[in-house]
């Protein structure tokens, strides 16, 4: 099973919505290729919006389109990059951003506060690498493709331990029901798999 279909299998059926090939054309017009067909695929059937609470994904018809995310992310992370290289530091910032030749193609973010990138390193763009713009800490290359860095995001949300979310020192002072109150909140613990349009 393919991984794409391992997260629509573990998201459930996408609300019924319509969608067309040339949904893509302007943003694919705009980067000059393709973008990854697993990544059309899940954005077509799925449409903008949350992935188990926590990435953001923006198709090109939703309300808040694709391509003016891209706009946006590509001039302040290029002006981010700029002042980073002024300063002599090309570890945070290793790559450029769109429409620099090979620069880094937004498609998404996560509350955690993490920017996620294509990185158009092949020709193929099914070979096309994730590149993690981590929080004021650099970034984390993922060889992709899109659909297996969003089924490793969601396992990861689901795998954590019973108490995540709870500070080490917090949890000798919280009863179990307390810790049960939590967990039903999902304030605490695993995230279940879901997919909230908007």
């Amino acid at each position: 099973m393919s991984s794409l279909h391992q997260l629509q299998a573990l998201l459930g059926e996408p609300l019924p919505r319509s969608s067309a090939p040339d949904d893509w054309n302007e943003v694919e017009q705009h980067i000059g290729s393709p973008l990854p067909s697993d990544f059309k695929d899940f954005l077509s059937a799925y449409g903008s919006g949350v992935i188990s609470g926590e990435l953001v994904v923006f198709h090109p018809r939703g309300s808040r389109p694709l391509l003016e995310r891209m706009y946006k992310t590509h001039e302040v992370f290029t002006e981010r990059r700029a002042r980073a290289l002024d300063h002599g530091d090309t570890e945070h910032v290793p790559y450029p951003f769109h429409p620099e030749p090979g620069g880094l193609i937004s498609w998404g973010y996560d509350y955690s506060g993490d920017e996620h990138f294509f990185l158009p390193n092949d020709p193929d763009p099914g070979r096309w690498k994730i590149v993690t713009m981590v929080h004021e800490e650099g970034c984390e290359t993922f060889d992709g493709p899109f659909s297996a860095f969003a089924l490793a995001f969601v396992q990861r949300l689901l795998d954590v331990d019973p108490h995540h979310g709870v500070e080490p020192e917090a949890l000798e002072f919280l009863e179990p029901e307390d810790l049960e109150e939590l967990a039903a909140a999902g304030e605490i613990g695993p995230v279940q798999p879901s997919f909230e349009p908007f």
